[in-house]
């Protein structure tokens, strides 16, 4: 079975991109589709056979032997415990969805089959990423999700903006790659393997351990974690290596909600959680883990209140939601941060989905700032981009509820520094969060219209193909919180996550249950406060945000120009990089090496034939008198040698 789940989106996407041709655009999109949708299918039993069922179903799948070299030794395999049947549930059933809704979405571009291909691709990618049993393949579908990403993003290639950000994802991404492989070599030189299960095993035996770095003495545990994070911080457009983030929003929609929602941007979310007996061992780390995910959550909150292109906005969002799972983990909430990357993949995926349906009906506007009025033309996305924002901004027992809230009290629990460091900004994110989530949707559907004429009279809903996976989506976002709630992060935790999360000391979430009534209500009046403001601001009294533009024009050109960090890099690495490249390109390359190299033997080839040239004059006594001046010369040389 699990064969099945994690290479049939690979054979679906080779018969499209190959076989495209002969296949044809329909038979491309049946064929990615129905085996995403068997997947995907699967992918619930498994869900159900693993986590669901009592007692430890977990299993180990070998699939071949794939590196042999020496004492070093790499099997293909699959581990299969609840962490990773979580995992499978949340990629596939996204990507599934993603598929059918593209069959509506992409209906009139020329290249489906490439397209189609590459999301079966990219989901193979990420299969391979979440099942792996060591750190070798987790790096294969870590690349592997990469090189996707980069082809998704830059799908309309002749866009130029299309290809800056894809090469932008790829860059960046592989700055935080880059940790990631140091701390794999390091596992490797420390454990002497590999394999998840001989390194956890083993983590204990090297606590007291350092290592010599630059002078240095740094803990060995530690710096093997935060090389690691540094991995997960890219992938998961973390403070710092977030900026491929926004840019990603130039591949077509369902790209956006897949990468977004359920797969690239969680998998370094998803490897913190299986690093964790690795983590628990260097609280240092989870310090830093914490600080990084609040700051994030709070610095992202604050831009995607200022922003007007309507899917930044959510992806804003899904850099400030990142943030949240990323200090649950901090403060030792395992749990909390995978349920919330399980809730959030639903509202998520159904608010990029559904702000697809938006620019579809609005002749692909993607500014909220020629919208408004859609309420009544487009009813249906209105209603499933409400029931996203609902659930992203945590209104009671939708999904977003239950596992946001958690988090929130999980960082109060903890009662560190750094805990409560996260719990404010937390809660501040809260808000919001609130705020901008309604501002998109009063903006885009409530007021009068401000879309030209022409726009207006072709508003239209989406056909069902786009809004079925918009209906499935809805219905987990408002109760897949409710269903779960209690596995995931309640009493029945140690029996669903049978050991896939390691804890060293005490649960921090049984102490959340705990925590006081005004730490619980906490979320919830932010969330009344964030809707009450925008509410205030564009339905009651629309001219409010232009005079708060005027009156703090500082602090909203932080927040507009997302705090300056494109700017800033720009300054410090991009144009340093481009002027010694140029500097190595006139100075280095033309005035020196081709000028005294190839350039230089050419010339100087050139300049000697053009000399023997002119002796060519084609008169017989000039060859005649050379050949004299050549036999005296050789008689000469023998005479004097004779002697």
């Amino acid at each position: 079975m699990y064969q099945t789940i994690v290479f049939l989106p690979l054979v679906a996407s080779i018969i499209a991109g190959l076989f495209g041709r002969q296949v044809g655009d329909r038979g491309a999109q049946i064929v990615t589709c129905g085996a995403m949708i068997i997947s995907a299918v699967l992918s619930w039993a498994a869900f159900y056979q693993v986590a669901l069922t009592p007692g430890d179903h977990s299993e180990h799948v070998q699939v071949l032997s794939w590196i042999v070299s020496g004492d070093f030794n790499v099997n293909w395999a699959f581990q299969i415990d609840t962490l990773t049947a979580v995992m499978l549930v949340v990629v596939n059933t996204v990507s599934c969805l993603v598929h059918i809704y593209s069959v509506g979405y992409m209906s009139h571009d020329p290249h489906i089959p490439r397209f189609m291909s590459y999301l079966s691709l990219f989901t193979f990618a990420m299969l391979m990423l979440v099942t792996s049993d060591n750190f070798v393949q987790m790096f294969f579908g870590w690349e592997g999700v990469g090189l996707a990403s980069y082809l998704l993003i830059g799908f309309w290639y002749k866009k130029p903006s299309a290809c800056a950000a894809a090469i932008k994802a790829f860059v960046v991404n592989r700055v935080g790659d880059f940790g990631f492989a140091l701390g794999i070599f390091a596992i490797f030189m420390t454990f002497g393997s590999a394999d998840f299960a001989v390194v956890f095993a083993n983590v204990a035996d090297y606590t007291e351990r350092s290592i010599h770095f630059l002078g240095m003495e740094l803990d060995l545990l530690t710096t093997i974690c935060l090389l690691l994070f540094v991995g997960a911080m890219g992938k998961s457009a973390q403070l710092g290596l977030h900026t491929w983030l926004p840019d990603a929003m130039e591949g077509p929609t369902p790209v956006s909600a897949l990468i977004h929602a359920a797969t690239m941007v969680t998998a370094g979310v998803f490897m913190v959680a299986r690093c964790s007996p690795l983590f628990e061992y260097a609280p240092g780390a989870l310090d830093v883990v914490c600080i990084i995910g609040a700051s994030t959550a709070f610095f992202a909150a604050t831009v995607g209140m200022s922003q007007f292109d309507i899917k930044r906005v959510i992806a804003y969002s899904t850099c400030s939601q990142l943030g949240y799972m990323f200090f649950a983990l901090g403060v030792g909430a395992y749990g909390a941060a995978i349920f919330h990357l399980f809730t959030h993949a639903f509202f998520k995926a159904l608010l990029f989905l559904g702000s697809g349906s938006v620019i579809h009906a609005s002749s692909d506007e993607q500014d909220m700032r020629n919208m408004g009025g859609l309420r009544t033309k487009i009813p249906v996305t209105f209603w499933m981009m409400t029931i996203g924002t609902i659930a992203l901004t945590g209104f009671p027992f939708t999904a977003g509820y239950y596992s946001k809230d958690m988090i929130i009290e999980s960082a109060f629990a903890a009662g560190s520094s750094v805990g409560n460091y996260a719990f404010v900004l937390g809660v501040l994110a809260a808000l919001m969060t609130s705020f901008y989530s309604w501002r998109l949707v009063f903006m885009t559907f409530f007021g009068e219209s401000r879309a030209s004429k022409e726009v207006q009279d072709h508003v239209h809903e989406s056909p069902q193909v786009m809004l079925v996976p918009l209906y499935i989506l809805a219905a987990g976002a408002l109760f897949a919180g409710i269903l779960f709630s209690h596995q995931f992060t309640g009493d029945g935790y140690e029996e669903f996550w049978a050991g896939s999360l390691f804890l060293l000391g005490d649960n921090i979430m049984e102490a959340a249950h705990h925590v006081p009534a005004a730490v619980v209500a906490s979320p919830f009046v932010a969330m009344v406060i964030g809707f009450a403001l925008a509410w205030y601001c564009y339905i009651y009294r629309p001219e409010t945000p232009g005079k708060f533009v005027k009156s703090f024009k500082f602090a909203h050109n932080i927040s507009y120009n997302k705090w300056y960090f494109d700017e800033i890099y720009d300054a410090i690495f991009v144009r340093p990089a481009m002027a010694l490249g140029q500097f190595f390109w006139k100075r280095g390359d033309e005035e020196t090496i081709d000028r005294y190299g190839p350039d230089g033997v050419s010339a100087a080839v050139v300049r000697m034939a053009a000399r023997f040239k002119q002796m060519q004059t084609g008169y017989l006594y000039h060859y005649a008198f050379a050949m004299l001046i050549g036999l005296s010369a050789f008689v000469s040389w023998f005479v004097m040698g004779g002697q």
